[in-house]
C-alpha cells in the first residue's frame, strides 16, 4: 500500500547558511530529482527574503516547510535571560518566514541550545525545563497568532540532554498543554534513542506533524541499518499524511557544525546523496522494497 506521503529534502544537504540567492539554483535542481518539498533551514533570518524565495519556489512546483538552528546563542532554557530573548526573537522572525513562505508548522529542537548535553543536578534540570515550559508557552501563542503549529524535535543524548525521544516530547506537550504543539520525528535521533521505533511513531499518534529521515550515520537513505520497515508500517497505523524529509547536511555547516559532528562527506556528493536517497525513498513509500 502506498504510504500517502510527500518526499522532501533539507537545504541543510546543500549548503550552510541558507540565504536567498542559493534558491533558484537550488530549487531548480530539488525539483528535477522529484521531490515535491523543500525544508528551508532558517539559520540568519537576515538572509531571507521571503518574497523572491516564494517566486523559486513556484516557479520550481515546490512546497516549503521551514526548520530552525538552536545554536548555543538561541537557548530558551539559559541562565543568561539575554540568550532567552535571542532565542524568542530568533523562534518569532522564523515564524513570520514560515507564514510568508505557506508553510504550516515550524519545526526544530527549539527548546534548548543543540549541543547542550550535561550532567547536572535534578534541581538545575528541573529548573530548565520550566524555562522550556515558560518559553515554548509565549512560542506556541505566536505560532497560534500566526495559524501555525510547532514540530518539537527530540534530540539525541549526544545533542541534548532535556527531550531525547518521544515519551520525553509527549511530556513537554503535555505541560505545555497548548493545541499548536506538536511533534517533529527524525529517524536518525531515534535509531539512537528509541528501543522500537515503530512504537515511538505509534506513541505519538496524531500529533506527528513532520518526519525527517536519514540513515543511522546520517548518511543516504537505504545505505544503513535503520529501521525502514518499521517506519512504513507505523506511519501507516497513525495515518501519517505529511512530508518525509531527508535531513543530513554539508560538512561546510556553520551553526551545528561542533553538535552534528560531520566531518566528511557521506556519499559520493551531496547532489547523489539527494538523487539516490529519493530512489529509495519512492520505494520505500511504495512498499516495494526488496
Amino acid at each position: 500500500m502506498q504510504l500517502p506521503v510527500k518526499l522532501g529534502v533539507s537545504t541543510w544537504l546543500w549548503t550552510s547558511p541558507f540565504r536567498t540567492e542559493d534558491a533558484a539554483g537550488l530549487f531548480e535542481k530539488i525539483a528535477s530529482l522529484g521531490y515535491e518539498v523543500v525544508e528551508i533551514a532558517v539559520e540568519d533570518p537576515l538572509l531571507i527574503d521571503t518574497q523572491k524565495i516564494a517566486k523559486e519556489l513556484e516557479r520550481n512546483g515546490l512546497q516549503a516547510l521551514v526548520c530552525g538552528a538552536f545554536g548555543p546563542t538561541r537557548d530558551l532554557t539559559s541562565d543568561d535571560e539575554s540568550q532567552q530573548k535571542t532565542g524568542l526573537q530568533y523562534i518569532e522572525d522564523c515564524l513570520n518566514i514560515s507564514n510568508e513562505l505557506g508553510a504550516s508548522f515550524f519545526a526544530g529542537p527549539m527548546y534548548s541550545a543543540v549541543g547542550k548535553a550535561r550532567m547536572v543536578p535534578d534541581a538545575q534540570r528541573q529548573i530548565e525545563w520550566n524555562r522550556a515550559v515558560d518559553n515554548l508557552g509565549k512560542v506556541c501563542e505566536m505560532a497560534a497568532s500566526r495559524g501555525l503549529e510547532l514540530g518539537l524535535e527530540p534530540l539525541n543524548r549526544f545533542e541534548s540532554d532535556l527531550i531525547n525521544n518521544v515519551d520525553d516530547v509527549l511530556r513537554l506537550i503535555h505541560d505545555l498543554n497548548h493545541p499548536a504543539a506538536k511533534i517533529c520525528l527524525d529517524m536518525f535521533h531515534m535509531n539512537i534513542e528509541e528501543p522500537d521505533p515503530g512504537l515511538a511513531i505509534r506513541k505519538a499518534g496524531d500529533k506527528l506533524i513532520h518526519v525527517q529521515v536519514s540513515e543511522n550515520y546520517r548518511g543516504t537513505p537505504g545505505t544503513g541499518n535503520a529501521s525502514w520497515g518499521a517506519f512504513y508500517e507505523a506511519l501507516l497505523a497513525i495515518g501519517y499524511k505529511g512530508a518525509v524529509s531527508i535531513e543530513s547536511f554539508t560538512p561546510e555547516n556553520k551553526e551545528l557544525a561542533a553538535a552534528v559532528c560531520i566531518w566528511r562527506n557521506l556519499a559520493e556528493d551531496q547532489d547523489a546523496f539527494a538523487r539516490d536517497g529519493h530512489a529509495f525513498l519512492q520505494k520505500w513509500a511504495a512498499n516495494k522494497l526488496d
